[in-house]
């Protein structure tokens, strides 16, 4: 099934009626839960031994490291190869750790760099399964949809970060930590038979793998030339900075400020997920009535609120009374954020873009985590929290400064209205750089409008491929105004003309053309001394 063949519906659950969609889900969350279960194994296995506080708090570093490291290479791979094939690969090695790790463990042979080590590989697995995931959602449910896919995603990530400690303390403490580790492998196995089971329409597939270090750059081109997107990243970090302060803080919350154990922090971050779940069911009318800016403001709002009670109450009812609504605002900025993204990016460069975000999202949790605890230790908790909502509050009143800014209006399809570049001598596909030409006739009346048309049309070459831009008047003809950029390589010209171009670059092109008295002249000049193929 593809993502057209499906009408619209405003509803949370709708991306579920599709069924590839729903399995998917489904595995996903399933993966989900068995990460944090192997989190608790993990870090349960450590609690006898030697510095036990640094190496517990290892672990949470050593799965969440490789995301912050990979993020942008996994993108770059998502986008280059058959992105099913790709994730079915990454479970598979991710499969093979974790039975490596279960089998260590009931053999008795499990140390903690050992465990730490096998931590990281099956966080380096998670690297490159979140973007390419992601990147496949726009594929499996229409457009319209896509917000509520990302909802449902936000969903399965909340109610994992509660179910799966959960599940895994009543094993570990019945079946020990090998039985978490046996599970989580089993997780990776489902979701490589579900995504064999799942036959990707063929047009979804790409132009073919590019160059690597070209993919990486052209990824980091498109983010720094798109202004929704670097608004996006913007208002990613200003509330997921201070926000993770009650993530981060939520432990020492709960055993010194509201005197519970185990099971009552277990319960504060069910009250979590439920928030995140309650919000599912109201998440289409807020859309309905609120803008994207006006959903993260009261979002924000109600967190710094939740932040400042938080920092004043000692009753465990309040504190899990108030979590409910921090869960539900947590949930519709990460899920508004998500699906503004997915909106966004075009299907060539749609993994790299989110692993951009995905970086920014989680670079933001662990600066924040690190910079909250310390706070915690050096002023004290109350102060931390009231602190964090001060500058959660703070984040929402630039809004009207700095809005979210939405692509929906946009036609992001695909679009090829250049022709084919037909030359006298064919370069090879790493021949350049190459310089392109283009001549327009503009009459002195048009000018003003021609100069305004070009400065967005500037960002939209540069967006789709080039590395230099400018807009020149010729000195001998008059009314003539030449367009010069520079694109790496024959290869990556070919590629803007194949696929790059979105419907709203033609119809920024289309206006700048139309604003021409004659037809525009296009000329193709490559190095002298690169090679032809």
């Amino acid at each position: 099934m593809t993502a057209t063949t499906t009408a619209p519906d405003s509803s949370t659950w709708a991306p579920l009626r599709i069924g590839v969609f729903r399995m998917l889900w489904l595995a996903v969350f399933g993966s989900q839960v068995g990460t944090w279960m192997q989190t608790v194994g993990a870090q349960w296995l450590l609690l006898d031994e030697e510095n036990a506080g640094t190496l517990v708090s290892l672990v949470q570093t050593a799965g969440t490291l490789p995301v912050l490291l990979l993020a942008l290479p996994a993108g770059v791979l998502a986008d280059s190869f058959d992105r099913r094939r790709l994730l079915i690969g990454v479970q598979m090695f991710q499969l093979a750790v974790g039975v490596a790790l279960t089998a260590l463990t009931l053999a008795g042979e499990m140390t903690p760099p050992l465990l730490l080590t096998l931590t990281f590989a099956l966080g380096c697995g998670m690297a490159m399964t979140t973007p390419t995931y992601q990147a496949v959602i726009p594929e499996l449910v229409p457009r319209p949809l896509i917000p509520s896919a990302a909802s449902l995603g936000a969903i399965s990530i909340n109610l994992a970060r509660a179910v799966g400690p959960a599940i895994a303390g009543v094993l570990v403490a019945q079946a020990g930590p090998a039985a978490v580790f046996g599970i989580n492998a089993a997780t990776f196995l489902i979701f490589a038979i579900v995504l064999l089971l799942w036959r990707r329409d063929p047009k979804e597939e790409g132009a073919g793998p590019e160059p690597f270090v070209a993919a990486l750059r052209a990824g980091g081109r498109y983010v720094r030339y798109s202004p929704i997107m670097r608004r996006l990243l913007l208002r990613s970090i200003l509330f997921v900075a201070p926000a993770m302060a009650l993530w981060a803080l939520l432990p020492l919350l709960a055993s010194r400020r509201l005197g519970l154990g185990a099971s009552g922090y277990g319960l504060l971050l069910a009250a979590l997920g439920a928030g995140a779940v309650l919000a599912a069911f109201v998440m289409p009318r807020i859309r309905a009535a609120l803008s994207g800016t006006a959903m993260l403001a009261a979002a924000s709002v109600t967190y710094a609120l939740v932040l400042a009670i938080l920092a004043v109450v000692r009753s465990p009812l309040i504190a899990v009374l108030a979590l409910i609504p921090a869960g539900a605002a947590w949930m519709a900025v990460q899920s508004n954020l998500n699906a503004e993204v997915q909106l966004l990016l075009p299907h060539w460069v749609r993994a790299r873009g989110l692993a951009t975000y995905q970086t920014v999202f989680f670079g933001g949790q662990a600066i924040g985590s690190l910079a909250w605890g310390v706070a915690a230790d050096r002023i004290g908790l109350v102060p931390a929290f009231l602190i964090a909502a001060a500058l959660t509050a703070l984040g929402a009143a630039t809004l009207p400064i700095a809005p979210l800014l939405t692509s929906r209006h946009l036609n992001r399809d695909p679009a090829t209205p250049w022709p084919e570049p037909h030359l006298a001598h064919q370069p090879a596909a790493d021949a350049g750089p190459v310089v392109v030409q283009v001549t327009y006739t503009v009459p002195p009346e048009r000018e003003a409008e021609f100069l305004a048309a070009t400065a967005a049309l500037r960002r939209s070459r540069m967006r789709t491929g080039a590395v230099q831009w400018g807009v020149f008047r010729a000195g001998e003809t008059p009314e003539q105004m030449i367009e010069l950029y520079v694109v790496p390589s024959w290869g990556e010209h070919l590629r803007q003309h194949g696929g790059r171009l979105t419907g709203a670059d033609e119809e920024l092109d289309r206006r700048v053309r139309e604003l021409s008295a004659t037809p525009p002249e296009v000329i193709h000049m490559i190095s002298a001394d690169a090679p032809l193929s």
